[in-house]
C-alpha cells in the first residue's frame, strides 16, 4: 500500500490538472482499496498494446498516462528518423473518450513536429493498419479497448509496416516511456500538422479488401447474409464493402448499427460469446439467411455462425473458421500454381490442424506467439523471400493477404461469405466445407477456460498458478500421458519420455504447452491485456466419412469436458 501512496501523491503535484489532484486526494482519503488499484503498477504493454480501465492513476487510462506513452513514442521516433519529417496516422473506435483520448494524443505528437493523419471519425483498426502503408507513414496508433467491457479503453502502436509493434521497437518505446516525466509532455499540439482523413483512405482500403478477398462471382447474390456490427466500427465500412463484393442480400441488424460505447443490446461486446451474435441469430430465421457475420467493437475479429446439415444455425469457433478460410485460399492459390516460398501464418496456442493444412498443399506454416503483431513479423522478416498467403489465430481473427498487417475483420468477412456463396452454389455449404476439410486431415476439436482475476491480488494468483505449473507439472491428462512440455519462458521444448530438450526458436513468452500421448494439447497462458488466465485445450481423431463426423464431434467434446474438469 505504501508504494501505491506515493505513486498517487506525485500525482497530487502542480503538473497534474485541477480535476486529477482532487480525483486523487479523494482516494487516498476514502478508498485505500481503490487507491491501491489504481496505482500499485503502471500499464504496460501486452500482446494487444496498452488496456485498461479509464480513470486516474498509474493503472488506468488517462490523459498522463497515454501522454506519457506518446511523448515516449514522439521521443523514439525522433532519435529512429532524425533527418526526416515524420508522420503517425491515427483512428479510434467507439468508446467513451476514444476521441477526445485520440484527439490528445495527435495534440502531444504535432506538439513534438510530428505530423499526424487523423481519422475524421471511429475506423476498423485494421484501416489503421492499411493506412499507415498507403500513407508511408512511420507509425499508427489506435486508440480501442477491441471486446472489453465498456469502462475499458486502451492504445496500440503500429510501426511503418503496419504490424503492431515488436522488438525492438516496443522495447526501445517502453524504455523511453518510462523516463518522460508529466512536465515534458507536450499537450499544447500544433493545427498546422494536422491532416484530418476519411472517405479517401474508406475507398481504398475497401477497394483492397475486395480485391485480396475476391476469386469468384459465383452464387454471391444468392447467398443470404445476416450482419451485426455490435454498436461497433464496422458499420462505417462493411456495409459498402459487401456491396461491391457484389453481395446484394444483406440484412443488418438494425438494433445493434448504431455505435454505441455502451453496448446496450450486449452483456459484452465479443463475438466468441453466442449471446452476443443472439441478435444475429434471430433476425437470420425471420430471414432464412445462410450465414451470420459480427464483429467486435473495434472490427479486428468476427464471428461466424452457418447451418449445419440439419438447417440449424451453429457458431464456429476461431479455429474452424480459420480452417476453412485458410484451406479455401491455399486452393485458390494452388489453382493459379504455387511455387514453393509460400506461407501461411498461425499462433502456439491455436489447433495444430494448420500444419496438417500446410502438408496438404505443401507450403510452410511459421507459427509464433499470441497476437498478430508476430504474425506481421513473420511477413516482414519474408519479405523478398517468401509470399504470405493468409494466417490466424484461435481468437477469431484472421488476415487475408498482407494488404493489412494486423487481423481483418472486413477482408475476412468478404472472404467467408464467397466460400458459403460458392459452395452452396454447388450444393454444398461452408459447414460442409469444414467437414470435408476434417476428412482430408484429422477431424479437431477445441475448447477455452478463462479464469478471471482481477486487481493486484488477482495478478498474483495467476503468476502463482504458472510457478505451480513448472514446479510440478501434470503427469497425465484425461489418462493420457504428457509426453512433451514446451516453456516458452524457458524457451525450451522438453521430450518426457526421452530426456532431450529442444530450443525454442521464438521470442520468450509466459505460456506452456503440454503434448499428450493420444494427440492432444493443452495449454496455459496468462492474458497480456486482460486479467485472467486462458487454458486452450485442443484433442483430434480420425475422420473416415462426414457421416461419421457428429459421432466423431461429440466424443472429441467429451474429452475436452473432461479435461476442463482436471483444471
Amino acid at each position: 500500500m505504501n508504494n501505491a501512496i506515493e505513486r498517487a501523491q506525485i500525482w497530487l503535484g502542480s503538473e497534474y490538472d485541477e480535476n486529477t489532484r482532487k480525483e486523487v486526494q479523494n482516494l487516498i482519503d476514502t478508498n485505500p482499496t481503490g487507491l491501491e488499484d489504481a496505482f500499485y503498477r503502471n500499464l504496460e504493454f501486452g500482446t494487444g498494446g496498452m488496456r485498461g480501465i479509464m480513470g486516474i492513476g498509474t493503472n488506468r487510462i488517462n490523459k498522463y498516462t497515454l501522454g506519457a506513452a506518446t511523448q515516449g513514442l514522439a521521443n523514439y521516433l525522433k532519435n529512429e528518423f532524425p533527418n526526416k519529417e515524420k508522420s503517425v496516422a491515427i483512428a479510434y473506435d467507439v468508446r467513451h473518450n476514444s476521441e477526445l483520448f485520440a484527439r490528445i494524443v495527435s495534440d502531444i505528437l504535432t506538439g513534438n513536429d510530428i505530423k499526424v493523419h487523423l481519422f475524421e471519425s471511429f475506423r476498423p483498426t485494421p484501416e489503421l493498419s492499411f493506412a499507415v502503408r498507403h500513407l508511408g507513414c512511420d507509425a499508427g496508433i489506435v486508440l480501442t479497448a477491441s471486446h472489453n467491457p465498456p469502462e475499458y479503453n486502451g492504445y496500440k502502436v503500429y510501426w511503418n509496416d503496419g504490424g503492431q509493434i515488436v522488438p525492438p521497437q516496443d522495447t526501445g518505446i517502453i524504455s523511453e516511456v518510462m523516463n518522460v516525466k508529466p512536465t515534458e509532455i507536450q499537450f499544447n499540439g500544433n493545427d498546422e500538422l494536422l491532416n484530418i482523413i476519411g472517405k479517401e483512405i474508406d475507398d481504398e482500403f475497401i477497394d483492397a479488401c475486395v480485391k485480396n478477398a475476391s476469386f469468384t462471382d459465383k452464387g454471391k447474390s444468392a447467398l443470404s447474409i445476416v450482419f451485426t456490427s455490435i454498436h461497433g466500427t464496422s458499420i462505417a465500412t462493411m456495409p459498402e464493402a459487401l456491396k461491391r463484393a457484389g453481395f446484394t442480400n444483406v440484412h443488418i441488424v438494425e438494433e445493434q448499427a448504431t455505435p454505441s460505447g455502451d453496448f446496450p443490446t450486449v452483456k459484452s461486446p465479443n463475438p466468441e460469446e453466442p449471446e452476443a451474435l443472439k441478435m444475429a441469430l434471430e433476425l437470420a430465421e425471420k430471414v432464412n439467411a445462410d450465414i451470420v457475420i459480427g464483429t467486435d467493437p473495434d472490427a479486428d475479429r468476427l464471428g461466424i455462425a452457418v447451418r449445419d446439415f440439419d438447417g440449424k444455425m451453429v457458431l464456429l469457433n476461431g479455429n474452424q473458421t480459420n480452417t476453412v478460410l485458410t484451406n479455401y485460399l491455399l486452393n485458390k492459390w494452388s489453382e493459379d500454381g504455387l511455387e514453393g516460398t509460400e506461407f501461411i501464418g498461425s499462433t502456439i496456442v491455436t489447433s495444430d490442424i494448420f500444419f496438417d493444412l500446410a502438408k496438404l498443399y505443401n507450403v510452410e506454416c511459421k507459427v509464433g506467439l499470441t497476437g498478430f503483431k508476430w504474425i506481421a513479423d513473420m511477413i516482414r522478416k519474408a519479405e523478398g523471400k517468401q509470399k504470405f498467403i493468409g494466417g490466424g489465430e484461435e481468437s477469431f481473427g484472421f488476415m487475408v493477404g498482407d494488404f493489412v498487417r494486423d487481423k481483418d475483420s472486413i477482408s475476412s468477412t468478404l472472404l467467408a461469405c464467397e466460400i458459403a456463396a460458392f459452395a452452396k452454389a454447388n450444393d454444398s455449404s461452408f459447414y460442409e466445407e469444414l467437414i470435408n476439410i476434417y476428412t482430408k486431415t484429422d477431424c479437431y476439436q477445441e475448447g477455452l477456460v478463462s479464469v478471471v482475476k482481477t486487481g493486484k491480488d488477482g495478478a498474483e494468483q495467476i503468476a502463482q498458478m504458472m510457478v505451480d505449473f513448472r514446479n510440478d507439472p501434470p503427469k497425465t491428462f484425461d489418462n493420457s500421458k504428457v509426453i512433451r512440455l514446451d516453456d516458452y519462458q524457458t524457451s525450451v521444448s522438453k521430450d518426457l519420455i526421452s530426456g532431450s530438450e529442444t530450443p525454442i526458436e521464438i521470442p520468450k513468452s509466459n505460456v506452456l504447452i503440454f503434448y499428450t500421448k493420444d494427440g492432444s494439447k493443452i495449454a496455459a497462458r496468462p492474458s497480456g491485456t486482460e486479467p485472467k488466465i486462458k487454458f486452450y485445450f485442443s484433442v483430434k481423431s480420425n475422420l473416415d466419412e462426414i457421416q461419421d463426423y457428429e459421432n466423431v464431434k461429440n466424443e472429441l467434446l467429451e474429452k475436452i469436458e473432461r479435461l476442463k474438469n482436471e483444471f
